[in-house]
């Protein structure tokens, strides 16, 4: 009998090529539906896109560029300072070429690579404008530029906003948006802002009315009369008189014509005349503080006294708040007369930026008031931030934080995106951080909190130095910075002691 050989038969199962396929698909489907759910509750990184800002560098007798990080952006090798019209921009504007006796110059503009960039537009300048020489800054998004001995604007990016046909252009200095343009001997206005002219040039002068664009702008016409025109173009006051004053209240306005000066609304109605013997120093809603016979008094604007010329200074301060002063000495009054703080005080200020008052003592330091005139504290205002809403104040030599209630707070309260808080024991400073944990020993003589760009500044031995947002040291205590009004420091670079320049040194 033989050996039957093995064979195979039809029936026997196969492999199902089609369903093995099907089942991975359906698999990679389930794990990738199961992925997605748990992408779902998974916490997402965000993209974080760090912002620079830049600030001029002055070593070794050159200018270059910093960052906020300390570091060097464009190396200190020319010789005039480098302007940085909006400290958020890569664009950064030089002189060379420079002829003192001729005050001739040439500009140029670079980015942060070292890059001419603009190069189509000839002498660009950025316009610069102030409010007192600590407070300077530059135009937003408007630079001037020459062109066959005419003048234009451009934007940052290049862009032309004004054609070059200009005699002239500068700012309207104290206000923002606010830029002349002069043409044929007359002026007009451009807002920035807006990207309009708010005024053509066909006005022999412009001037300011008051202390933003928004009060308007008194305008000189052919006619050699004054009128007001507003920010949104509308005329306020025809041009019609001999003089308008920068003195204004609630749609009322000061003005002189025929030899008469008098108080006027906004439709030019007259609301009353003003006396020879009399002067105006503010109008306020419907009362006026007047002088006479060099004492200052208040009354209504139908001329009722409201409070006699008796003293020797009167300024409104808020609602019915008015600082005053007898002899040598300020104080507080309302406006029917009341005194509400002591007559005093080498000075009063009302803030209007934390709406309370600051009051001077002879020692300089000063009692602060809430706008109830409630007595508060007695230090020195180191910092009052709108913003975060607090007050700093230095109290027996400490510092101290409140809120705009003069409700007292801790650094850590008020300083919420810093990682260094300042301490002080035994009379010696150091840092914690947000958990109150030390961080950097009090071995220093004196030091700062820590500042928007991370740093702090430390004193000892009379010298200052720099440590980073992690307590590490950035510059030993080296410099003697005794003549600075501010200590400030980026990286290893400390802020010049011509603060109207806002430029960083070594």
């Amino acid at each position: 009998m033989g050996i039957e050989k093995g064979r195979r038969f039809d029936e026997e199962p196969q492999l199902n090529i089609k369903k093995v396929i099907a089942t991975i698909i359906a698999l990679i489907v389930i794990i990738m539906v199961i992925v997605s759910v748990i992408s779902l509750f998974k916490p997402k990184k965000e993209k974080i896109n760090e912002k620079y800002e830049y600030f001029s560098l002055h070593a070794n007798n050159k200018w270059g560029v910093i960052n906020n990080k300390g570091e060097v952006i464009i190396e200190p090798k020319y010789d005039e300072m480098i302007i940085i019209p909006d400290k958020t921009k890569e664009l950064f504007i030089y002189s060379d070429n420079v002829n003192y006796e001729n005050e001739t110059y040439r500009t140029k503009i670079i980015n942060s690579k070292g890059e001419e960039i603009l190069k189509q537009y000839d002498n660009i300048e950025a316009l610069d404008n102030f409010t007192t020489l600590e407070d300077v800054w530059y135009e937003k998004d408007a630079l001037k530029f020459k062109k066959d001995n005419k003048y234009g604007l451009i934007t940052y990016e290049g862009n032309e906003l004004l054609s070059p046909e200009y005699d002239d252009i500068h700012t309207l200095k104290g206000l923002e948006r606010s830029i002349i343009l002069k043409k044929d001997n007359k002026y007009g206005l451009y807002n920035n802002i807006s990207k309009d002219i708010i005024l053509d040039t066909v006005y022999k002068e412009i001037k300011a009315l008051g202390n933003t664009y928004d009060d308007g702008y008194i305008v000189k016409a052919e006619n050699d009369k004054y009128g007001i025109i507003g920010p949104d173009k509308k005329v306020i006051l025809e041009p019609g008189y001999d003089k308008i004053y920068n003195i204004y209240g609630d749609s009322l306005y000061l003005v002189q014509k025929y030899n008469k000066i008098m108080i006027v609304d906004n439709n030019g109605e007259k609301k009353t005349d003003i006396k020879n013997n009399q002067k105006v120093s503010q109008i306020i809603n419907d009362n006026i503080i007047f002088i006479k016979d060099k004492k200052y008094g208040i009354m209504s604007i139908e001329n009722k006294i409201l409070i006699n010329n008796k003293y020797d200074y009167i300024e409104h301060a808020y609602g019915d708040y008015y600082i005053a002063k007898k002899g040598n000495k300020y104080g507080v009054i309302d406006i029917n007369d009341t005194q509400k703080i002591e007559f005093k005080y080498k000075n009063v200020t009302y803030r209007t930026d934390g709406s309370f008052i600051e009051c001077e003592n002879n020692d300089y330091t000063t009692d602060l008031y809430d706008n109830e005139c409630e007595f508060k504290v007695t230090g020195t205002i180191s910092e009052v931030n709108q913003d975060k809403s607090y007050i700093r104040i230095r109290v027996n030599d400490e510092y101290k934080y409140y809120n705009l209630k003069f409700e007292e707070k801790t650094n850590r309260d008020v300083l919420t995106n810093n990682t260094l808080f300042l301490v002080k024991e035994d009379g010696k400073y150091g840092y914690v951080n947000k958990d109150n944990k030390k961080i950097v020993d009090c071995i220093y003589d004196d030091a700062t909190e820590q500042n928007e760009y991370g740093f702090c500044a430390i004193k000892k031995d009379g010298k200052w130095g720099a440590i980073k947002s992690d307590g590490t040291i950035i510059l030993e205590p080296t410099k003697n910075l005794d003549n600075n009004i501010e200590i400030n420091f980026i990286g290893k670079w400390h802020l010049d002691n011509n603060i109207e320049l806002n430029s960083y040194t070594d």
